[in-house]
């Protein structure tokens, strides 16, 4: 089973593609979204890879966590899920 991993000081020049190409020495990559901000097309500074199995993963966080990439010293490890927010109904529905 794929296991995600957050990947967060990220240059805002590092490209989704560099990523997968630099993971992939660690095993097999299954999707590579760097955080784009929606009002300026920027690089938020993070981005996630999907590695294809938990030893994969794991190997990728033992080799990259805290090494330099693209001149930043990157922090990996598996990522989080994010909790649900409340929807805020505004008809009143409660």
């Amino acid at each position: 089973m794929a296991k995600k991993l957050y990947v967060g000081n990220l240059s805002y020049n590092t490209t989704e593609e560099g990523l997968r190409n630099h993971f992939s020495a660690f095993g097999t990559v299954a999707s590579v979204k760097i955080i784009i901000d929606r009002d300026t097309g920027n690089s938020k500074g993070f981005g996630f890879v999907e590695m294809n199995s938990d030893e994969e993963a794991e190997a990728a966080i033992a080799g990259t966590n805290g090494s330099e990439y693209d001149g930043r010293q990157i922090r990996v490890n598996e990522a989080i899920d994010k909790p649900q927010r409340e929807h805020n109904n505004r008809r009143g529905n409660w």
